[in-house]
C-alpha cells in the first residue's frame, strides 16, 4: 500500500462488484465503467496475476456492459503507478472526444 494512492485506499465510492485478496472491481469514478484494481501498489503485475484479474473483470463486464461487446483498456492514464484496467464499451473513446 502506498500512502496517498487513491487506488490503494480503495474507498467504496461507486458500485463495488467484487473484492478478494488479489483485486477489487468497481465502477470507475471518472468514466463509470467497470474497472479492476490490483491490491498491490505497482504498475506491473505478473502475467498470471493480470490474466486472473482480467478474468474477473470479464465476468463483471459481460453482465454490466453486455457479453463480448467490451474490450480491456489497461492504459493507466490518470494513475500510472498502480495497475488497473477498464472494461470499455464500443465507441467509448469517441464519446470522450466530444
Amino acid at each position: 500500500m502506498s500512502k496517498g494512492c487513491e487506488l490503494c485506499e480503495a474507498a467504496v465510492i461507486t458500485t463495488r462488484y467484487l473484492e478478494n485478496d488479489l483485486c477489487w472491481i468497481g465502477d470507475c469514478e471518472i468514466c463509470q465503467v467497470p474497472m479492476v484494481v490490483w491490491r498491490s501498489h505497482g504498475p506491473l503485475p505478473a502475467d498470471d496475476l493480470k490474466e486472473q484479474m482480467h478474468g474477473y473483470l470479464a465476468v463483471v463486464a459481460d453482465e454490466v456492459l453486455g457479453e463480448g461487446i467490451w474490450r480491456i483498456d489497461d492504459h493507466m492514464r490518470n494513475i500510472p503507478d498502480h495497475y488497473h484496467a477498464h472494461a470499455r464499451p464500443p465507441g467509448f473513446m469517441r464519446h470522450l472526444a466530444r
